[in-house]
């Protein structure tokens, strides 16, 4: 069995720095403001964006183990670590939020899962908002059968994958005023964050209703580093009703979107990222002469 380290990582070959695309958009220059895209959609074709740079250090520390994690039917972090398993020869063990899944077909995104060689687990609802806790989640390993496997938290967001999201921060120093992504478990916004230069900020757009995240965001980086860093907030108007969901007018955006720019738009993070941007911009949110960086952390399902 293969036992993934940083060199075997790199074999993956994956494209770091990530490229930084200037784009020509006029909603954006007729107010004084540039929009560049960090093109971390094309890291690697299949541990794409935030997926590689969250994944990429839990996969050195599992050392070879057997990899279980967490997501709902549509998860884009459960493909990603599908993938990886496949591409390093790890196993891998995916619980899925939803007991109900289990005597339904596969959706092509859990399909891809056990394509790709990871075996679904399918608990209810009530069990998953407890996976955290200690017994809970020994009893979902149990079940399983994978004692002593490496656990990666729902969305890969732990202590180890917000410092190897840092780096993002860091390949941006010096190159923009303001940094924004959409924000799922919100471990991307925190490594971002510590990464980046005095006087630039970070902008997470949740796409998550609640506003609980800012806390959540807060204390990783407490695991992380020890202590709050970096120029952070978070926008929580443009999340569209909640994860996975998306609306007409948001799919209507993002193809013009990719008319203008020739830019894939993935719908779940990446279109309500760009749209509260326009919507900032059209507010006068951002200063004239500030230059605005949209990390593109994923690209649309091919199914």
């Amino acid at each position: 069995m293969t036992r993934p380290d940083a060199s075997g990582l790199a074999a993956l070959r994956p494209r770091l720095p990530s490229p930084l695309q200037e784009v020509a958009d006029d909603r954006f220059t007729r107010r004084g403001v540039r929009l560049l895209l960090k093109r971390d959609d094309l890291i690697h074709p299949e541990l794409v964006g935030n997926k590689w740079r969250k994944l990429a250090p839990n996969l050195t520390a599992a050392a070879g183990r057997t990899v279980v994690t967490f997501g709902g039917a549509y998860s884009n972090h459960l493909r990603a670590t599908a993938a990886a398993g496949r591409l390093l020869g790890l196993p891998t063990i995916g619980i899925v939020r939803g007991q109900e899944l289990a005597d339904r077909p596969l959706n092509p995104s859990l399909a891809r899962c056990v394509a790709d060689g990871m075996r679904l687990r399918f608990v209810d609802r009530t069990t998953y908002r407890r996976k955290d806790e200690a017994e809970i989640l020994a009893e979902l390993l149990r079940a399983a059968g994978a004692e002593g496997a490496y656990v990666v938290p729902e969305g890969g967001s732990n202590a180890l994958a917000v410092r190897g999201c840092r780096a993002l921060g860091e390949e941006l120093r010096g190159r923009a005023d303001v940094i924004a992504l959409a924000c799922g478990t919100g471990g991307t916004l925190a490594g971002l964050a510590a990464g980046l230069a005095p006087g630039q900020r970070a902008l997470g757009i949740p796409v998550l209703k609640g506003g609980f995240l800012s806390a959540d965001i807060a204390r990783i980086q407490e695991q992380a580093f020890g202590e709050r860093r970096g120029d952070w907030a978070l926008e929580d108007r443009f999340h569209f009703g909640g994860y996975g969901r998306t609306t007409a007018d948001l799919d209507a955006f993002a193809e013009d979107f990719e008319g203008r720019h020739g830019v894939a738009v993935e719908r779940l993070y990446v279109a309500k990222l760009l749209y509260g941007l326009v919507a900032l911009v059209e507010e006068r949110a951002f200063e004239e002469g500030d230059a605005v960086v949209a990390v593109v952390t994923g690209a649309p399902f091919a199914g």
